[in-house]
Parts: structure tokens; C-alpha cells; sequence
């Protein structure tokens, strides 16, 4: 990616956290970015092309802060609940790369209600999201159906992002939202762990 076209995606985010997708005028976006419209009309063609290309951006930064650290020394975590935690709970960071990221991915999400194209791409988005996490379990609670595991993925990859707004707006501590998400974890893992052992019929 080049750096201007990185700019112009880093713009749209910020502008998205902070306006919301229907306040995303491609002349705020071009200030924001410190380019000209007509470069970003070059790169996306269109107000849908930038939101497409946002989403996909906003995703993409959101994979490497909750990726392991390896490029920064630390090691990719050898125990596949260490991995699964550090996956989500990462995504609850005081850092504003975090907070915009989440709030700009909340905004898109909301609009998408309205919006039938961008919900396509959201919910490819979220399917790919809800099978890491799904893969992640699988590699914990091997033996676990396929279909509970894939439920459990979805019931906690919701509720991260309905304890991520409640974070973002203020009503829960950033210190309590990680305990609940924690919590969480272990009631899944702990009930996909008991269908590992349920004896056969």
C-alpha cells in the first residue's frame, strides 16, 4: 500500500470514529488526510469505494494489534488459551489507534442497517473474524462438534463488541470489560471442554 493511499484509509477511519459514516464528506476526509479530492476520488473511485476500503483497512489494523508481538521479540504464545485470550482481549487497549479503530468499526456497523452493500462486506468481515476465534477454540476443545464451536466464536465475538461500545462510551471500566470478556471465555471453553467428554450414544 502506498503511503498515500495509507493516509487517506488512516483519515477515513478517524473521520468515521469521530462523524460517523453519514458525516464522511469527502472533502473533510481530503483535509484529514492532507490530500487532494481528486487523489482520493483516484484511489476509490467513489464515496462507497472509500467506505468498502476503509472497512477493509480498519480490519487489517485490527489483526496486527491483536496479533502476537513476534516481530517485536515476544514469542507467539505456545498454549491455545493464552492464544485465544490475547486475540480478544487485545482488542480492548487504551490506545487510540484501539479506540478508533473499534469506534469507527461500531459506526460502519450501525450504518450498514441502511446500507445493503456494505452490509455484504461487513458480514464477510465478521465471518472471517468469528472463524479465527473459532479456529482458535477448536485448537483448545478438539473434540468439540464443529457447530458448537462455531457458535461459541459467534456468542463471543458479540459480546466483545457489545462490552467494546459500552467501553468506548464510558458506562464500563476498561479494566472491568476485560474481566467480563475473560469470564466469558472460560464459560465457553469450559462448556466445549464438557462436550469433549460427553460419552458416546
Amino acid at each position: 500500500m502506498t503511503d498515500r493511499r495509507r493516509a487517506i484509509l488512516t483519515g477515513a477511519a478517524r473521520v468515521i470514529a469521530r462523524q460517523g459514516v453519514r458525516g464522511l464528506r469527502v472533502a473533510d476526509l481530503a483535509a484529514e488526510a492532507g490530500v487532494s479530492t481528486a487523489l482520493i476520488y483516484y484511489h476509490f473511485k467513489d464515496r462507497p469505494g472509500i467506505l468498502r476500503h476503509a472497512l477493509a483497512f480498519i480490519g487489517d489494523r485490527a489483526d496486527r494489534y491483536t496479533a502476537t508481538r513476534e516481530e517485536e521479540g515476544e514469542p507467539r504464545p505456545s498454549d491455545p488459551r493464552q492464544l485465544l485470550e490475547q486475540t480478544l482481549l487485545l482488542e480492548f487497549q487504551d490506545l487510540p489507534e484501539v479506540r478508533e479503530n473499534s469506534t469507527a468499526w461500531g459506526e460502519l456497523r450501525a450504518h450498514s442497517v441502511f446500507d445493503p452493500e456494505l452490509r455484504e462486506e461487513l458480514a464477510a468481515a465478521g465471518a472471517a473474524w468469528v472463524a479465527e476465534i473459532a479456529g482458535h477454540l477448536a485448537e483448545l476443545c478438539p473434540a468439540a462438534p464443529p457447530g458448537a464451536v462455531t457458535a461459541a466464536a459467534e456468542r463471543l465475538t458479540a459480546l466483545l463488541e457489545g462490552l467494546s461500545v459500552r467501553w468506548l462510551s464510558g458506562l464500563l471500566p476498561l479494566e472491568h470489560a476485560r474481566g467480563l470478556l475473560g469470564e466469558a471465555i472460560g464459560v465457553e471453553t469450559a462448556r466445549l471442554d464438557s462436550l469433549d467428554h460427553r460419552p458416546a450414544n
